[in-house]
C-alpha cells in the first residue's frame, strides 16, 4: 500500500507540462472526433475527462480515483441525459488511474466486469506510453457497450471535447 505521503507527492510532482506531453491538442481533437462518431452509433452519450493530479487537501483526505470520478460526474453534469445514458471516462494522471462511471441507465445491463475491462485495456496502452491508442480504445471499448444497449442514436447533449482538470 502506498503511504499518503508518497501519494501526496506523487500528486505535486505531477506537473501541467507532464500532462500536456501526454495529452496534446491534436490527441484531444482525436478523441473529440472519436466521441462524436462514436455517438452517432447508439443513444448513449460518452464524456471524457483528464484530470493531472488532486490538491493535497485532497489526498491527505483519502479521496480516491473513484470518489473524484463520481464527483466529476457529477460536476461536469454527465448525469443530466434524457434517457439517463450518460458514461464518463475519467482519467487522473498522478494516480495513473482510470474509472468509469455509467448513468443509472446501464443499471442491470452492463455489469462491474465489463467496465473493468474497458479500464484495463486503456491501462495497459498508458503504461507502455500509448496514450492516444489507450483513449481511443477506452471510447470504442465504451461505445460498444452502449451500442449494445441503446443502439438508436439519439441527440447529443454533452460536450464531446475532454474536459481537462
Amino acid at each position: 500500500m502506498v503511504s499518503v505521503w508518497t501519494r501526496v507527492l506523487r500528486h505535486l510532482a505531477m506537473t501541467d507540462a507532464r500532462m500536456a506531453r501526454r495529452f496534446t491538442p491534436r490527441l484531444l481533437d482525436a478523441v473529440e472526433g472519436a466521441v462524436r462518431e462514436a455517438e452517432r452509433r447508439h443513444g448513449g452519450e460518452i464524456r471524457v475527462a483528464i484530470e493531472n493530479a488532486l490538491p493535497p487537501r485532497a489526498v491527505l483526505a483519502g479521496t480516491t480515483p473513484r470518489t473524484r470520478a463520481l464527483e466529476v460526474f457529477s460536476l461536469l453534469r454527465v448525469w443530466d441525459t434524457e434517457r439517463n445514458e450518460g458514461v464518463l471516462i475519467y482519467v487522473l494522471c498522478a494516480d495513473q488511474a482510470i474509472e468509469i462511471v455509467a448513468d443509472r441507465a446501464y443499471n442491470g445491463r452492463v455489469d462491474a466486469a465489463a467496465w473493468a475491462r474497458v479500464c484495463e485495456g486503456m491501462r495497459t496502452r498508458f503504461a507502455a506510453g500509448e496514450y492516444r491508442e489507450g483513449l481511443l480504445g477506452g471510447i470504442a471499448g465504451v461505445s460498444a457497450l452502449l451500442a449494445a444497449h441503446f443502439p438508436e442514436p439519439a441527440a447529443s447533449t454533452l460536450p464531446d471535447r475532454p474536459a481537462l482538470l
